[in-house]
C-alpha cells in the first residue's frame, strides 16, 4: 500500500518562508508526476506546482518566483520551498503523486500566513 505524508506546515508571518515535504512510502515500482495542490478556506482545491520524473517543473502564476518545487528520487520525497509568503497563500496544502500509474493524495498540511 502506498502512503503519502505531508509535513512542514504551520503559522508564519507575511514575508516569511516555509518548506513543505511529501514523503512516499510503501511498495511500488516507480513514481511519475509529483504535484502540490492547495485549498484555501471556503475555496476549491487547485494546482500550485508540479514536477516530472525528469525534473521539469511548472507553477501557477500566483506563486511563480516565490515557490520552488523539487524532488529527491532516492528518498522518494518532494519538497515545496515557499518564500515571500502572503496571507492569500493560507490554505491546506496537499501532495498528489502518480505511483505505478495510479494517483495518490496525502491528507494535507495547513499553512497559515498571518501577522
Amino acid at each position: 500500500q502506498v502512503q503519502l505524508v505531508e509535513s512542514g506546515g504551520g503559522l508564519v508571518q507575511p514575508g516569511g518562508s516555509l518548506r513543505l515535504s511529501c514523503e512516499v512510502s510503501g511498495t511500488f515500482v516507480s513514481i511519475n508526476f509529483m504535484t502540490w495542490y492547495r485549498q484555501p478556506p471556503g475555496k476549491a482545491r487547485a494546482l500550485v506546482a508540479g514536477i516530472t520524473s525528469g525534473g521539469r517543473t511548472n507553477y501557477v502564476d500566483s506563486v511563480a518566483g516565490r515557490f520552488t518545487i523539487s524532488r529527491d528520487n532516492a528518498e522518494n520525497t518532494m519538497y515545496l520551498q515557499m518564500n515571500s509568503l502572503k496571507p492569500e497563500d493560507t490554505a491546506v496544502y496537499y501532495c498528489n503523486v502518480g505511483v505505478d500509474l495510479r494517483s495518490y493524495w496525502g491528507k494535507g498540511t495547513l499553512v497559515t500566513v498571518s501577522s
